[in-house]
C-alpha cells in the first residue's frame, strides 16, 4: 500500500534518510478499520520488522519520542491485533499511565468487526522499557524474537482466541505514528481561483513571459529534493499541462537511489509543435543522508553559474573538476541559474542529515543571490480532505501545519512554500491540479525577474554580448 491521505504514508528503509518506500501490509479493508477506533487521523509508517529488523534497539530506534503510535502485529493464522498509546516511548523504565491506551484485533479477516479493549483500571499504558513494547498483557518482540507473549489479565483483560486466535508467532509487526489531521481553518491561508478561466489566463502569461534582460530568453528554474521527492514528477506534470495530455519525458521513480544520475535541462513546448515557452526545468540528481550519496553539494556552484552542459554524468563521491567532460569554463547569464526551487514529499519525515545539507545548500545559493522557493508535493496523499478535493489545499489545518514546520525547518519563509500535486497515475488531466501547478510555475518566474533586477547594471549591459558569444560558441 503506497502513501494514502487519511491512512498510511510510508517510511525509509535503513539507513535513515535514503527514501526507498517500504510498504504497509495492512489491506484496504483493515486500514478503513484501524482508522474507525480514531477520530481524524492518518497513519505514518514508522517501523516494519520483517525489514528494519525483529529487535528492540530497532523499533527504539524508530518509535522512540514519536508521539501517538499504534502497533500492528500479523500473525500466520490471519489476525491483525496490537495496541495504542498516546505517550511518547522513551526507554525510562517506567510504568506508564495513560488513560487513551488500547489494545484491538481486526479478527482474522472474516468479516470481524474492529475489538477495542481499554485497559483495566481506565489509566494502564505500558512499561516504557528497552524490551520491546509491554503492554502488560501483550509483549511484542518477546526476547528480540518473531513473537508476542500474551498475559490477559495484566493491564488488559480479553480472550485470547479473540484477540490472537491463540497464535503468537508474528509473521509481521509495524509501528505507525498516530497524525491528527484537524480539520478546516475558520479561513484558508491562501487564496486562489479554481476556475477554467484562471487556467487560461495562467497559461497566457506563462507563455507570453520575457525575461527583463534583453540577451536572457529563458528562466531556467533548478530542481533540489530529497531522492523521490517528485522532482522529475513536476516537470512531467507541468509538461503534460501544456501538452494537453499526459506525458513521460523525465524518467521518474520511487526507489532508493536517484533515479537522476545526469544533469537534465528540461525545455517545454506550448502543445505538439508549439512554441518553446520561456522557462527551461534543470534537474539534479536527488539528495540522500549518507555523506557520499545522491547531489554533491560542491558542485551546485558549478551548476548555478551554467557551466554544466545538458546530460553531464554525475558522480557524487567526487565534486565536478574544470577537465571534465561537459564542464563549461565561460557562461552567459542566460545559461546560469536564475531561481532554485526545493522540493520535499509532504508525507516524509525529514531525517537530520537533509537538513543538513539543505542548510549548506541554503548557505551557497543565499551567498549567490538565487530566489529561493518550496515545493509541497504529493499534499493529496498528506490529508484526506485535500485527497478528497483538491480545492480545500488551502482550508486544511494538516497541510498549513506541515508548510509551517517545512518551512521552520528548512528555513524558507511561508510566502514561498507552494502546495503541489504532481500526476502520477492518472490518465487524464484535471483542472485543480493544473492550477497548482501552473501557480507554482508563475512564481518561479516571479522569482527569476527579482534574480534578473538584481544583477549589476554591467551584468545586464553583457548579456546582450554573452547571448551571442554562447551562439557562435554552441
Amino acid at each position: 500500500m503506497t502513501a494514502v491521505c487519511g491512512g498510511l504514508s510510508s517510511v525509509p528503509t535503513s539507513p535513515p534518510g535514503i527514501m526507498t518506500v517500504v510498504k504497509s501490509s495492512l489491506s484496504s479493508d483493515q486500514e478503513k478499520k484501524l482508522l474507525s477506533l480514531f477520530g481524524r487521523v492518518r497513519l505514518h509508517l514508522l517501523y516494519k520488522a520483517s525489514v528494519h529488523g525483529y529487535a528492540s534497539d530497532s523499533f527504539h530506534q524508530r518509535c522512540d519520542k514519536q508521539g501517538p503510535t499504534l502497533l500492528a502485529a500479523y500473525n500466520g493464522s490471519g489476525y491483525v491485533f496490537g495496541a495504542y498509546t498516546a505517550k511518547d516511548y522513551s526507554q525510562s523504565g517506567v510504568l506508564v499511565s495513560d488513560g487513551e491506551a488500547f489494545l484491538y484485533s481486526l479478527g482474522n479477516g472474516k468479516g470481524n468487526a474492529p475489538r477495542r479493549v481499554a485497559s483495566d483500571d481506565g489509566k494502564y499504558g505500558f512499561t516504557d522499557g528497552a524490551a520491546g513494547p509491554d503492554f502488560g498483557a501483550l509483549k511484542f518482540l518477546e526476547q528480540d524474537a518473531a513473537a508476542v507473549a500474551s498475559n490477559p489479565g495484566t493491564g488488559f483483560t480479553f480472550k485470547p482466541m479473540d484477540m490472537h486466535g491463540d497464535d503468537l508467532a508474528l509473521t509481521e509487526l509495524e509501528a505507525y505514528r498516530v497524525e491528527d489531521i484537524g480539520g478546516f481553518l475558520a479561513k484558508p491561508w491562501r487564496g486562489n481561483d479554481w476556475t477554467i478561466k484562471s487556467k487560461q489566463e495562467l497559461m497566457k502569461k506563462i507563455q507570453e513571459y520575457q525575461p527583463e534582460l534583453s540577451g536572457v530568453t529563458q528562466a531556467r528554474v533548478l530542481l533540489v529534493g530529497p531522492v523521490g521527492a517528485g522532482k522529475s514528477s513536476f516537470f512531467n506534470s507541468i509538461n503534460s499541462v501544456f501538452r494537453g495530455h499526459m506525458t513521460s519525458q523525465a524518467i521518474s521513480g520511487v526507489c532508493g537511489k536517484s533515479v537522476t544520475t545526469q544533469f537534465r535541462s528540461f525545455p517545454i513546448k506550448a502543445g505538439k509543435g508549439g512554441k518553446m515557452l520561456p522557462l527551461v526545468l534543470c534537474d539534479t540528481m536527488g539528495l540522500e543522508s549518507q555523506p557520499e550519496a545522491g547531489l554533491n553539494v560542491d558542485d551546485l556552484y558549478n551548476i548555478y553559474k551554467g557551466r554544466i552542459a545538458d546530460r553531464y554524468q554525475f558522480s557524487p563521491s567526487t565534486p565536478l573538476q574544470e577537465d571534465a567532460p561537459g564542464f563549461r569554463k565561460t557562461s552567459t547569464l542566460g545559461e546560469q541559474i536564475h531561481c532554485v526551487v526545493y522540493v520535499f514529499d509532504t508525507c516524509q519525515l525529514l531525517c537530520d542529515e537533509i537538513i543538513e545539507k539543505m542548510a549548506a545548500i541554503r548557505k551557497r545559493t543565499n551567498l549567490m543571490n538565487i530566489p529561493q522557493l518550496l515545493l509541497m508535493a504529493k499534499v493529496d496523499e498528506a490529508c484526506p480532505l485535500v485527497k478528497e478535493n483538491l480545492s480545500n489545499v488551502y482550508r486544511s489545518e494538516y497541510i498549513y501545519k506541515k508548510a509551517q514546520q517545512l518551512s521552520t525547518a528548512l528555513g524558507i519563509p511561508l510566502c514561498c512554500v507552494l502546495p503541489v500535486k504532481n500526476y502520477s497515475e492518472e490518465l487524464e488531466l484535471e483542472l485543480s491540479t493544473d492550477l497548482l501547478l501552473l501557480n507554482a510555475v508563475q512564481q518561479m518566474l516571479h522569482y527569476a525577474d527579482s534574480f534578473f533586477e538584481n544583477q549589476p547594471e554591467s551584468e545586464q549591459e553583457m548579456s546582450d554580448t554573452e547571448q551571442k558569444m554562447s551562439k557562435n560558441r554552441n
